[in-house]
């Protein structure tokens, strides 16, 4: 079994929800699909303002069990984070996941074309504790990306 980098293991606490939101019941592709649409048509109809206030608020519509949006710029600074609002104004060009993939870099490279997509990666999952293959959907929107994953089973 291969250590997990001690840089891994703060950056995935540091994204842990408190236990409330999580449920026995995991979330799915589909429903990481529909929470970006949602925040796609919110972003659409409300403006960037109130989705990065909508997103880390932890009682809001963007979070859902272990499934919630992040946002961030089209440099993978985040914006908003709704698992863990600690997160914003981080840079994570440079965050890799267990297999030391630059999972953010592909991210925002997919995003500029064709503006939204799926990345895979591995990751710690926070319910857990153990690494997990991991999958996140985002979407394009004017300057920034909006994203949610879901660990696969």
């Amino acid at each position: 079994m291969t250590t997990i980098p001690a840089r891994l293991l703060a950056v995935a606490a540091s994204f842990a929800f408190a236990a409330n939101v999580f449920a026995a019941d995991p979330a799915t592709a589909a429903e990481a699909t529909a929470l970006v649409k949602q925040g796609v048509a919110f972003v659409k109809a409300n403006g960037k303002d109130k989705l990065l206030t909508e997103v880390v608020n932890p009682k809001g519509k963007f979070v859902d069990r272990d499934l919630y949006l992040s946002v961030w710029d089209l440099k993978a600074k985040v914006l908003a984070h709704g698992a863990n609002p600690k997160m914003v104004g981080k840079d994570l060009t440079e965050l890799k996941d267990a297999d030391d993939k630059y999972f953010m870099k592909e991210i925002v490279a997919k995003a500029a074309n064709p503006g939204s997509g799926w990345v895979d990666y591995k990751w710690v999952n926070p319910v857990t504790k153990e690494i997990q293959a991991k999958s996140a959907y985002f979407e394009k929107v004017d300057d920034i990306i909006i994203s949610a994953g879901y660990y696969k089973k």
